[in-house]
């Protein structure tokens, strides 16, 4: 079984915790969470990920930019980057998707739409 890695970016931990446990319904799964976009980088600049989960309103680096920085260039270029927030406007949705994100959800969300939505991106059961 492969062994696959998240990176989960949200500046509230109890949503990082969250998002982490339920990933963990992923065979082979495990989760680096980063408080924010710009830790995010860092670590995306350092390690490699199968998946990529966050929000858009963080501080030091949002989301949007977060995404368009993984769709810049360099290894990260392709994995899949799945937004997760309360932004709940089409606007918003578009832009994100416009920007390169493989999926969108609106917050709350529930565990099993993470983890369908993450399992079919990454293509594993």
């Amino acid at each position: 079984m492969a062994h696959l890695h998240a990176l989960v970016v949200d500046d509230s931990s109890a949503m990082r915790r969250q998002l982490s446990y339920a990933l963990r319904r992923v065979a082979g799964m495990d989760t680096v969470e980063a408080v924010d976009g710009a830790d995010a980088w860092r670590k995306l600049c350092s390690a490699s990920f199968d998946i990529v989960i966050t929000d858009l309103n963080m501080p030091l680096l949002d989301g949007l930019k977060l995404i368009a920085l993984v769709r810049g260039g360099g290894p990260h270029q392709r994995v899949p980057v799945v937004v997760i927030t309360t932004e709940g406007a089409e606007a918003d949705r578009r832009r994100a998707m416009g920007l390169g994100a493989s999926a969108y959800l609106v917050k709350p969300v529930q565990a099993p739409q993470v983890v369908e939505t993450v399992r079919t991106l990454l293509g594993v059961t």
